[in-house]
Formats: C-alpha cells, sequence, structure tokens
C-alpha cells in the first residue's frame, strides 16, 4: 500500500517576519543586524515556527527602511555582511527553520549604478530605457506626464535636471523619489533579476517574498487613470504581462531542490485577480490581505474565510492567513477600537484603543489563524502582544510617508519599534549598549521575553502552545473545514482529524460543546449556572474528541 506523499512545508508553515531592524541589535550601534538574529535563533526556534522571513537586508541608502536596493547581491553595512547572512542562513537551517528573504524587484534605489548611468547617460541613451523617463506635457514640459499619484502621496514622477543645468524629463517612481520604478518590458531587468534569483538560491535561501508583486507590469503608453477610476483596472497594477514574469521565475526555482517558495505581496480588490497570480506555474501563495484588514466580527471573518477557501480551490493554492506585518496597524491596537478594521488607505492612527480588549481579542484571533487551513504568518512582537506605538515625535520619524503626506500619514514607525527582551535597560535587551533606534515605550517592560518567559498565562507562552500543537492537530492535513453553526456570535469548523476550533466574538458566553475536551484556550473558560463549562465572549477554544 503506497502512502500519501506529505504536502509540501509552504503548504502549512507558521512563518515568522523579521524586520532586522528592529528585532535585536548585536553590534551595539542601536540598530538591529543580523549579529542579533544569529543570537536569538534559539527564542525562535522555541517558539515553534517553521520559517523566517527577512525584510530586506540589501545595501540601502535607507530612505524607505531598505525597500530601495542600491545591491541586491550584499548587505547593507549597517545589518552585517555578506558573509554574516550565508552563516545565519546555514545555523536557521541547523536549527530547523527555512529562510526567505525579501525581493523587491518594482524599483530600486535612485542610488542604484543603473539609475546613477541613466542620470549621467543623457538623454534618449540605453540607460534610461532601464526605467520610466518621460518627457512633461505643457509648453515647457512642466507638468507630469500622466495623472499617477504614488503610495506614498503626492504625483508619482519626478523631474531631473541634466548635466547642462537644463530642466529634463521626468521620471516615474510609484512610491518614494527616492525609488525609481524600474521598466520591465526592458530585457535587462528581466535577465538581472533572474541572475540575483539564482545568487540567493545558490547561498541556501528556501523561497522570496516579493514585494508589490501586482505592481511590476504597467499598461501600454502609460495612460492617465481619470477621475472617476476602475479599481480592478488601474494602468500600474495587475497588468497581463507580469504573469509572464513570474512564469519564468517559477521555472528557477522549481530547478533547484528543496521545495523552494515564493510569496507574493498582491494587494488587489478582486479575488479571481488575485487568484491568478497562484496558478500552479506561478507564486505559490500569497499574502490574505482581506483577512488582515477584516473586522472583529463573526459573520465577517466567516465571510472572509470561506471567501479566501473558495478562491484558491481552483487554482490549487493554499490559503495564508496574517493579522499584522511591517505596514500595518498592530491587531492588539486595532482590535481595541471601536471600528476594528483595518484600511491601507486610512489607517486612523489616533483613534483611541482599549488595550485590555484589544489584547483579549488578539489572543483570540491567534488561535484562530492557527487553526485554519494553509499557512500562517506571524510578525515579530505578535507573540509578545505589542501594541501600536501610536505617538512617536515628529523630528524621530523616519517614515517617509509622513514627509511626503505634509505629515497627514504619521507612518508605520509605530509597528516598527524594537522589541523588548528584557525588564530592565533602557533598551530592554534590544541592544547591550541601551540605545535603540526609536524610543520604546517605558511600560513594554512588563511585556518583555523575560517577563513573559517566566508567566505561563503569557502571550508568548500561549504562542508556544500553540504553535506546538498546531503541529500535531492542524498543520499538513487536507486544506479543508466542515463548517457547525454555533450562533451568529460565534465562528466554528472541524478540521480533518477531529479537532474543533470555536470563537466567540460577542459579549454572551457560548455553551462549550458536549463530549469535546479542551486541547487550548485564549483565555480563561467560565462556568454557567449548570455547572457546565462556557466559553466567555472575545475567546477561542480548540477542543478535540474525548480519547
Amino acid at each position: 500500500m503506497t502512502s500519501t506523499p506529505a504536502p509540501a512545508w509552504w503548504r502549512h508553515a507558521a512563518i515568522y517576519q523579521i524586520y532586522v531592524r528592529s528585532f535585536a541589535d548585536g553590534n551595539g550601534d542601536g540598530i538591529g543586524d543580523l549579529a542579533g538574529v544569529r543570537d536569538r535563533l534559539p527564542h525562535l526556534r522555541e517558539l515553534g515556527v517553521d520559517a523566517l522571513w527577512f525584510n530586506p537586508w540589501y545595501v540601502s541608502p535607507m530612505a524607505d527602511g531598505g525597500y530601495d536596493v542600491a545591491d541586491y547581491r550584499d548587505i547593507d553595512p549597517i545589518f552585517g555582511t555578506l558573509a554574516e547572512a550565508e552563516s545565519l542562513i546555514t545555523e536557521a537551517h541547523d536549527h530547523g527553520l527555512r529562510v526567505i528573504v525579501d525581493l523587491v524587484p518594482n524599483h530600486c534605489s535612485d542610488q542604484h549604478p543603473w539609475f546613477r548611468d541613466a542620470l549621467t547617460a543623457g538623454p534618449g541613451s540605453p540607460e534610461r530605457e532601464r526605467f520610466w523617463f518621460m518627457p512633461g506635457k505643457g509648453a515647457d514640459g512642466d507638468v507630469p506626464p500622466n495623472d499617477w499619484q504614488s503610495y506614498f502621496g503626492g504625483p508619482a514622477w519626478t523631474r531631473i535636471t541634466e548635466a547642462d543645468g537644463s530642466p529634463g524629463p521626468w521620471y516615474l517612481h510609484m512610491f518614494a523619489p527616492e525609488q525609481p520604478d524600474l521598466n520591465w518590458e526592458h530585457p535587462d531587468v528581466r535577465a538581472e533579476f533572474e541572475d540575483v534569483l539564482h545568487f540567493w538560491l545558490a547561498r541556501g535561501v528556501d523561497g522570496f517574498r516579493i514585494d508589490v508583486a501586482h505592481g511590476l507590469a504597467k499598461k501600454a503608453g502609460l495612460p492617465d487613470v481619470g477621475p472617476h477610476p476602475d479599481p480592478t483596472d488601474l494602468p500600474y497594477q495587475d497588468v497581463d504581462e507580469v504573469h509572464d514574469i513570474y512564469r519564468a521565475w517559477r521555472k528557477i526555482l522549481d530547478s533547484y531542490d528543496g521545495e523552494r517558495t515564493f510569496v507574493g505581496e498582491v494587494w488587489l480588490p478582486d479575488p479571481e485577480q488575485a487568484a491568478r497570480y497562484l496558478r500552479p506555474d506561478e507564486l505559490h501563495s500569497a499574502f490574505n490581505f482581506d483577512f488582515l484588514c477584516c473586522p472583529w466580527e463573526a459573520p465577517a471573518l466567516r465571510a472572509v474565510i470561506a471567501g479566501t477557501l473558495a478562491g484558491h480551490r481552483p487554482v490549487g493554492a493554499p490559503p495564508t492567513w496574517v493579522l499584522s506585518n511591517h505596514d500595518t496597524i498592530r491587531h492588539t491596537t486595532r482590535y481595541g477600537r471601536a471600528d476594528t478594521s483595518f484600511d491601507m488607505g486610512d489607517k486612523r492612527l489616533s483613534d483611541p484603543s482599549d488595550l485590555v480588549l484589544g489584547r483579549r481579542r488578539a489572543r483570540a484571533a491567534a488561535l484562530l489563524t492557527m487553526a485554519l487551513p494553509g499557512g500562517v504568518y506571524l510578525y515579530q512582537g505578535d507573540e509578545l502582544g505589542l501594541p501600536e506605538v501610536q505617538f512617536i515625535p515628529d523630528h524621530l520619524i523616519q517614515d517617509p510617508t509622513f514627509v511626503r503626506s505634509q505629515g497627514r500619514d504619521r507612518g508605520r514607525d509605530g509597528c516598527r519599534v524594537p522589541l523588548p527582551w528584557t525588564a530592565s535597560g533602557e533598551s530592554m535587551g534590544f541592544s547591550a549598549t541601551n540605545v535603540s533606534w526609536l524610543p520604546q515605550p517605558a511600560h513594554w517592560a512588563q511585556w518583555s521575553v523575560e517577563r513573559q518567559s517566566a508567566d505561563p498565562e503569557s502571550f508568548l507562552n500561549l504562542y508556544r502552545q500553540a504553535l506546538r500543537l498546531r503541529r500535531e492537530r492542524f498543520a499538513g492535513r487536507p486544506e479543508t473545514l466542515e463548517w457547525i453553526d454555533a450562533g451568529s456570535d460565534a465562528i466554528c469548523f472541524v478540521r480533518p482529524g477531529g479537532a474543533r476550533c470555536l470563537v466567540n466574538t460577542g459579549e454572551e458566553p457560548l455553551p462549550l460543546p458536549p463530549g469535546l475536551r479542551v486541547l487550548l484556550s485564549s483565555g480563561p473558560l467560565e462556568a454557567a449556572r449548570t455547572g457546565e463549562q462556557v466559553l466567555p465572549g472575545d475567546t477561542t477554544v480548540w477542543l478535540a474528541p474525548q480519547e
């Protein structure tokens, strides 16, 4: 009798996102680095995750936290060296942890050799064809070539000055001016990134997270968006030619041993659009932003979960589940608001949040995500229940969105504050010199790894237990679930193998199903007047048949 082969690791992995700058500082300069990560690998192994995803560690002027890359084949000195990265990959593997690195193909840095060559080469040069240089409109060419707006605010175009001092053409940057968009119609661009893939695959990385995966290709002629755009048909995203790029990349990845993987950052309004990126010859998975943005309400969560499973089924791709990342408001803070939904266009950073309620719901949400079919992503600090730092002094903010929006958008630094490792010291163990590139709130000492490790009821120990039980009860099983009606404020389903997840998003307690035993609960259960256990509001429980 032949046994069914085990599913590929990436179909059910728990992947931990490391924002290197804020994880741990090994050399004492106040900025997280690879040495700090290497020192903390035992913590990540004990946590119970399967893989690590690193935000960009490449050479960069850091105009956008490393997403402005000047050299894709080397490590920025603030993080370490290429040799250290190679050692980190090896050591992570020794700890049973796979490594995924961020790839930023939509744009590079204005300090990248290609862009610097383009500026000096002059009008009409081949060097400029690797980017989107276009003449401006108007008699003097002083109006941008089209009406596209940067994601960071303001026009998506900047005009250059030629070497002789005359005004030159404009170049496209869908993000900051320091991040010129690459022209993916140019063969040099395609060849360059295929070589970059080979470079890191040869060094043992297990996969790539693709930044702005939907945005590489642009519509021919770069037409205006217009006054009433269709969000499903924009000229700078989800253009058909982008799929040719990923088909070529998939062939490269599949030529290497070891089940290498791609995960795409695909922000699109239509699930059918997003599913096309997950066809068997393209990307392996993509982030589930609908789930991240969903309010803490059972009907909305059920709808997103059901829609996700239905959308992935035709292409055979595993779903993923994520609550926070380096671009969003931490979900502990979001879930403590009156409106628990999230919108990248209006983060509502100043909205008040009940942190006690937010942490309670965040614990419940963690168990929900880990019980669902497919993969789960954890952002560093999720396991500590860290909230957003909502008020960072203006002079310390480094996110370019703050400047580009004239201060209307305070940016993403609030979710990037360095982790607290110990309860003492000015940087709480982040740096041996007690220096931190962003200030940590003093009350974070209570949520340090040190304090939580000693508390069996802590966020950290809940995550450790949940990740261990997830491997035993949920991971690697068929990517299906059976819904059970437990009331309008409940989410209840059974996974293959018999384990059940019950979530109460309401205020009234729910009765626990008879004949089942509790595997894990996000919070204390209560006793009804009859003496039976009930599930309080904003709590999740995992159940299994009696043995």
